[in-house]
């Protein structure tokens, strides 16, 4: 489902990624940990079609990146730090673009449908600059599963969620990994990911430097496992 090799971004004379090799089966949902700076979010961006690598080889669903980013987006559901939202629609207006930009079947349901999952169906006629962090957070979301796609990336989604919305955000998480879409989480919180994670790797220094299955952490716990990846 995503396949990369040898995967090089560097800025300037800065290398954030040094030849990294990722692998992800369809139905995998993966927790990608790493301290502050690692690269979690640069290569995030790559894998959405929203930055370009130096070098190396990325495909996602059988099309290659950046070449076929049009048919890699039309699979990808993103939810990232900036919300790609239009603030002076309202949220079901967003949706309703979104929905036309992917041709989403029977729209107005779907829209409805996505509303209500992330609790925004009170607010659907509120223009979206008048939502605080965390709805526009929830109303990313919506945008983000709105097309049913095959592959979900987040980037710390959590962040300036209350403890509602975190809870609503599990729900959708767990909802998307039951019906076998391929899920790559950065995150900080290592109890959702332990929680909610089949595989867990570990970016460092610009490569994955550990990697492991939820079976493969046995008696320990993912926090054992992240602390022993850092040191190595």
């Amino acid at each position: 489902m995503i396949e990369v090799k040898k995967l090089v971004k560097r800025f300037g004379m800065k290398i954030v990624l040094r030849g990294l090799d990722f692998h992800v089966e369809p139905g995998e949902f993966v927790a990608l940990l790493g301290p502050n700076g690692a690269g979690k979010t640069t290569f995030l961006r790559i894998l959405a079609s929203l930055s370009r690598p130096n070098l190396g080889e990325v495909r996602i669903s059988g099309y290659r990146l950046p070449n076929q980013s049009a048919e890699v987006r039309q699979r990808l559901g993103v939810v990232s730090h900036m919300p790609l939202l239009y603030p002076d629609l309202s949220a079901e207006e967003n949706l309703q673009f979104y929905g036309r930009m992917y041709n989403v079947s029977q729209l107005d349901a779907r829209v409805t449908e996505v509303l209500n999952l992330v609790g925004l169906t009170q607010r659907r006629r509120d223009l979206v600059r008048t939502f605080s962090r965390g709805m526009q957070q929830r109303l990313a979301i919506g945008r983000a599963v709105l097309h049913d796609p095959d592959v979900m990336l987040f980037d710390e989604p959590y962040t300036g969620l209350d403890q509602d919305a975190s809870e609503m955000l599990d729900d959708v998480l767990k909802n998307v990994a039951a019906r076998g879409r391929t899920v790559v989480m950065t995150s900080h919180d290592l109890a959702r990911a332990e929680e909610l994670a089949t595989r867990f790797d570990v970016l460092s220094r610009g490569t994955i430097t550990a990697s492991t299955s939820r079976a493969g952490l046995g008696s320990g716990n993912l926090l054992n496992f992240y602390k022993q990846a850092l040191a190595g």
